[in-house]
């Protein structure tokens, strides 16, 4: 109750103050798992890309965000856990991995941090992208989110054709095996934003 309560406070504001168009809302699954996997240019990522579509997504987040009472309450009502960057946090891994196998969508930025349009592509991926696709074997939803996020900017946001990573599930990867395909994850969200 209280998510679309949520939601539809979400759609008034953003009707009112933004111009956000919404591209490719047919590729997003149904049912079944799949690992959302995005750019990330503001704080507001995480309502924009769910306010509009039936599923909850279920993101990793910066614990920080959370210590804020009533944005953490928002995005935990929205389905959001935090996750501690920088930790290689086993937890929110183990998290991520059993809410995939009961049947739910996941979102994470590949990249980990916001980025600036002019660094985009400098900064570096994680390998946690491509270690959850491999270890639970679910379909890769790319999604590209571009324009400002400034009152009465457009914003253009890009839902993929879900895609796998052709992975072993049992086999151990190398880091630099696995930053390669999240490379790979972060160069079709990249086309996405080109071809639209």
């Amino acid at each position: 109750m209280f998510e679309k309560t949520i939601k539809a406070f979400l759609f008034i504001i953003f009707s009112i103050f933004y111009r956000v168009e919404i591209i490719g809302k047919e590729n997003v699954p149904q049912k079944g798992a799949a690992l959302m996997c995005s750019n990330h240019v503001s704080e507001m990522d995480m309502l924009l890309f769910g306010y509009r579509i039936n599923r909850l997504i279920r993101y990793m987040a910066k614990e920080e965000l959370f210590k804020n009472p009533l944005f953490g309450a928002i995005i935990k009502n929205l389905g959001a856990f935090p996750i501690k960057r920088g930790t290689g946090d086993i937890g929110s891994i183990k998290t991520a991995l059993r809410l995939l196998e009961d049947g739910h969508i996941v979102g994470i930025f590949p990249q980990g941090t916001r980025t600036k349009k002019k660094d985009v592509k400098e900064v570096k991926v994680k390998a946690g992208a491509a270690l959850l696709a491999q270890k639970s074997g679910v379909p890769i939803l790319p999604v590209a989110i571009s324009g400002k996020t400034t009152p009465f900017s457009k914003i253009k946001i890009v839902f993929g054709k879900p895609f796998t990573l052709d992975l072993d599930k049992n086999k151990k990867y190398t880091s630099n095996e696995l930053l390669t395909e999240s490379e790979n994850i972060m160069n079709r969200i990249y086309s996405l934003m080109e071809e639209s």
